[in-house]
């Protein structure tokens, strides 16, 4: 696998693991009363807030693998899509509503990582 492969498939791993990190945590932890630590404790073993914490466990790791051979400036504007993800997940999955200004805003975002994924994921200074 060449650097840029390698680069594209990290990203949309940490994007997804991301997202559906996110929601398996909003899913698992709707509805619950948590005015005790305890609860969070004992909401951590239910499935969906495992899975939650599995996927950002990887999200996290593939994160700093990314990290490891690209620049900053592009890992984080370019895996920004991930907010767009979590957005879509959220109206059609948890059943949310999104205002106009949220879309606008998740756009922004799209626009903005667009712009910097059309870059090379080194400076002249990287390895």
């Amino acid at each position: 696998m060449g650097p840029h492969a390698k680069t594209r498939t990290f990203t949309i791993i940490v994007v997804l693991s991301n997202a559906f990190g996110n929601y398996a945590l909003a899913r698992g932890m709707r509805g619950r009363a948590t005015p005790l630590a305890l609860d969070y404790l004992a909401a951590i073993f239910t499935p969906w807030v495992m899975t939650g914490i599995a996927l950002l466990i990887l999200w996290l790791l593939s994160r700093m693998a990314l990290m490891s051979w690209a620049d900053l400036s592009y890992v984080l504007p370019v895996t920004s899509v991930g907010y767009v993800a979590s957005a879509l997940i959220g109206r059609f999955l948890l059943n949310e509503q999104i205002t106009p200004a949220r879309w606008a805003g998740t756009l922004l975002v799209v626009a903005g990582a667009v712009l910097v994924g059309r870059g090379a994921p080194h400076s002249k200074g990287a390895l």
